[in-house]
């Protein structure tokens, strides 16, 4: 029987977590009032989104083990005074660099809250009944938790102003702060367990190398070879750290998991789950508002479709996910991604009841997989390799949320440059053609003929990238869901 303390701290553990996950895309809806407001760049749009996730990915493997060293309260309660911090710091930014230094900030904090809130939950809940519950509401807020953000970022906008999508965080994090000192108990940690900060400075390295490379290979001048050397860097860093990892008798990552059927499927499923997701509801939120002209909560009404089907799904999955093969209900919930994603294409300016449909199947495909994916990367994982198995699960999370924004977004960059053609006789600045946020801004100066031409340009330019990336999205969910049949039919030959 649950009793009300355990409630409590999972509570304050989910809170952490919903703050954790939102802040990856609570930008989304006031994207283009802070690049109104900041004049930030296509690029640096990119960054602002992307430093956060890609920091946080580079660090938890190691946070989690600084947690078994020194507790994992003392590090929880210690990122949430630094999440605090920040989030003041970047509501009050003053320029886009500022807000990508505490975008940057923001991650440590939430690097060292996100190993601890599963270790946190598994030291609280001992029945194993007890424990399945509160793990699978901690799945469902990490897989839906992020469709939220949007939303909210929508509401605060609408109603103050861009920063308050970060000052939100403050209240709720210091509420968290306090409850954790006074009912969370605590632990001494294993001093004889290492911290290997060199490996996740390898991994953190390699990864905004390689996101980098991508980037600059996208961008309508940017230099080729500087995206050669930079994929060359990630590549060549991301080698050293799987030979040091494979070398080592205390492993940062214990790459022999992988080796494990349902532990492998897991880790793509989480992946490509928060690529598609994350992607789809970047390039959504930024269609309503620049081409459809809503305001930023009427685009986060609209995209709740995708986080409310997978919290819906997920419990669902939960309830039959021990009667069938799980590599084959990972399956099935890709292409369940796949036909929502093909669908949306068809109607996303036809109407929204063909455009929350298309939304709603995606939502709830990747929210049956990312629970199917966490459930067995936690249940194939031997006992005592749990906590290393909890840090690559929330790795596989962040490395699909950072690259589906980086791929996603570039690609879409890239396409629009490429279709983005000036109207005849109008004498405009070159970087109408980086982005569309860049068109509107310059048509606002023109005369009114002038600037109506401009902008139905850039719209139409915005359309043609937007199918292009739909179609790869649904190509990409397909080759997922196929992979996955493939894992199962190279299973039963071994």
């Amino acid at each position: 029987m649950y009793s009300f303390k355990q409630w409590l701290i999972l509570g304050v553990v989910s809170s952490a977590l919903l703050l954790i996950v939102m802040d990856s895309t609570i930008l989304y809806t006031a994207l283009p009032s802070l690049t109104y407001d900041l004049g930030a760049s296509a690029s640096e749009k990119l960054w602002i989104l992307n430093g956060y996730s890609l920091v946080m990915a580079g660090l938890l493997p190691a946070m989690g083990t600084l947690g078994d060293r020194y507790g994992h309260k003392k590090i929880f309660a210690l990122g949430l005074l630094v999440f605090t911090a920040t989030s003041l710091l970047a509501a009050f930014a003053p320029s886009p660099t500022v807000l990508v230094v505490a975008r940057v900030l923001l991650a440590i904090g939430a690097s060292m809250m996100m190993p601890a809130t599963l270790s946190i939950i598994r030291m609280t809940f001992t029945d194993p009944r007890e424990l399945g519950l509160a793990i699978g509401i901690w799945a469902a807020i990490a897989s839906g938790g992020a469709g939220a953000g949007p939303i909210i970022g929508g509401f605060l906008v609408e109603h103050y102003w861009w920063g308050a999508a970060f000052l939100i965080n403050v209240p709720i994090a210091l509420l968290a702060f306090i409850l954790t000192m006074v009912y969370v108990p605590g632990h001494e940690g294993n001093k004889d367990t290492k911290w290997d900060i060199t490996g996740s400075v390898q991994i953190m390295v390699s990864m905004v190398a390689i996101v980098f490379a991508i980037k600059e290979f996208a961008k309508r001048d940017g230099s080729p070879a500087l995206a050669a050397v930079s994929t060359i860097i990630g590549i060549v860093v991301l080698l050293i750290f799987i030979r040091r990892q494979l070398r080592s008798s205390t492993p940062l990552l214990d790459l022999s998991l992988f080796k494990i059927s349902p532990f492998t499927a897991g880790c793509i499923t989480a992946v490509v789950g928060l690529f598609g997701q994350l992607g789809i509801q970047y390039i959504v939120t930024q269609r309503l508002q620049l081409v459809e002209q809503l305001s930023p909560l009427q685009a986060g009404f609209i995209t709740l479709s995708v986080p409310a089907a997978a919290l819906v799904a997920g419990p669902l999955i939960g309830k039959i996910i021990h009667l069938y093969n799980v590599i084959r209900l990972k399956s099935l919930s890709l292409l369940i991604a796949t036909v929502g994603t093909v669908i949306y294409l068809f109607q996303y300016d036809a109407g929204i009841a063909g455009q929350i449909t298309g939304l709603a199947l995606l939502g709830a495909g990747l929210g049956a997989g990312m629970t199917a994916a966490s459930h067995s990367i936690m249940s194939s994982a031997p006992p005592e390799k749990a906590g290393m198995a909890a840090s690559i699960e929330e790795v596989a999370y962040e490395v699909g949320g950072a690259t589906g924004i980086a791929i996603v977004g570039s690609l879409s960059g890239l396409m629009y440059s490429l279709s983005m053609i000036i109207p005849e006789g109008l004498q405009v600045p070159a970087n109408v053609k980086d982005s569309l946020d860049e068109a509107l801004l310059v048509a606002e100066d023109l005369p009114v003929q002038a600037s109506e031409a401009l902008r139905a340009a850039g719209r139409a330019a915005f359309d043609e990238s937007f199918s292009f990336v739909l179609v790869g999205l649904s190509v990409f969910f397909a080759l997922a869901a196929l992979a996955m049949e493939w894992m199962i039919a190279r299973s039963r030959k071994l």
